[in-house]
C-alpha cells in the first residue's frame, strides 16, 4: 500500500512537472508571437508612413506641417527630404535630453526608417498631373498615414521624436498637448513655407482629419496582450501629442 501510494504521488508529480513545463513554454511561444506581431507594426507602419508622406508630396497640395519644414530645408540644401527628415528627427531627439524623454526601439527606428521609406517612395512615384489624380494621390496619402500612424503606436514601442518633443514640453512647461502642439505646428508650418516648402488643401486637411483618422485605425491594430489575450491601445503622453488637436 505504501509502495502504492509512493508510486501514485511519483506520478502525481511528474505530471503536475510536464503540466507546468508545457504551460511555461506555451507562455513562451505566446510571447514571441506577440513581440513578432508588434515588431511587424512597428516597422510596417513607420515604411507606410514614409510612403504616405511621398504621396502627399507627388499630390502637389500640401504637406504635413513638419513635412512643409523638410521640403523647405531640402529645397534650400540640396539633400533629398529623406535624409532632412531623417537628419531633423535626430536633431529633435538631442532637444529631449534636458527635456528628461527617454527614447524606445519606435524612437530611433522613427528617425531612421521614415526618411528611407520616403525617398525610396519618391523615386519610384512620379508627380501627379491633373485634379482627379492629384485629389485621389493626396486623399489616399493622408488616409495612408492615419493607418501608419495607428499601427507604429498600437505597437507600444515609444513616441517619435516630434511627439516626445511635444510631450516633453507639456510636461516641463505645463502647457496643455493641444497648445504645445499647435505652437511648434505653426512655427514649423510658417518656417517651412518661407523656405519653399508646399502649403495647400492638402495641409489643412491633414490637420484636421489626422486625429481621428489615426483614433480609428489606433483601434483597428490594438495589439493584444501577451498575458491575457485582451486588446490593448496605446495610452499616455505620447498618443495624446498626436491626436489631441
Amino acid at each position: 500500500m505504501v509502495g502504492s501510494a509512493s508510486q501514485a504521488t511519483g506520478c502525481h508529480a511528474a505530471g503536475h512537472y510536464h503540466q507546468t513545463g508545457g504551460h511555461l513554454l506555451s507562455r513562451q511561444r505566446s510571447g514571441q508571437r506577440h513581440l513578432a506581431r508588434r515588431l511587424t507594426q512597428l516597422y510596417g507602419g513607420l515604411v507606410l508612413y514614409g510612403a504616405s508622406s511621398a504621396l502627399l508630396v507627388r499630390s502637389g497640395l500640401g504637406l504635413e506641417p513638419w513635412n512643409v519644414l523638410h521640403q523647405g530645408l531640402a529645397e534650400r540644401t540640396g539633400l533629398s527630404m529623406g535624409v532632412v527628415l531623417t537628419l531633423l528627427g535626430a536633431a529633435v531627439l538631442l532637444l529631449w535630453i534636458p527635456l528628461r524623454q527617454r527614447p524606445g526601439l519606435g524612437t530611433i527606428s522613427n528617425v531612421l526608417v521614415i526618411g528611407a521609406a520616403m525617398d525610396a517612395t519618391l523615386a519610384v512615384v512620379p508627380d501627379a498631373h491633373g485634379w482627379t489624380p492629384r485629389i485621389a494621390m493626396m486623399v489616399a496619402g493622408i488616409v495612408l498615414n492615419g493607418a501608419a500612424t495607428g499601427l507604429y503606436i498600437a505597437a507600444r514601442f515609444g513616441p517619435g521624436p516630434r511627439d516626445g518633443l511635444m510631450t516633453g514640453l507639456n510636461q516641463r512647461t505645463g502647457l496643455s498637448v493641444r497648445l504645445v502642439r499647435t505652437a511648434v505646428e505653426t512655427t514649423v508650418v510658417v518656417t517651412g513655407f518661407a523656405l519653399g516648402g508646399t502649403v495647400g488643401a492638402g495641409t489643412l486637411l491633414y490637420a484636421v482629419t489626422i486625429g481621428p483618422l489615426a483614433q480609428v485605425f489606433l483601434r483597428v491594430f490594438a495589439v493584444p496582450s501577451a498575458s491575457d489575450g485582451s486588446a490593448v491601445v496605446a495610452t499616455g503622453q505620447s498618443r495624446r501629442a498626436i491626436l489631441r488637436r
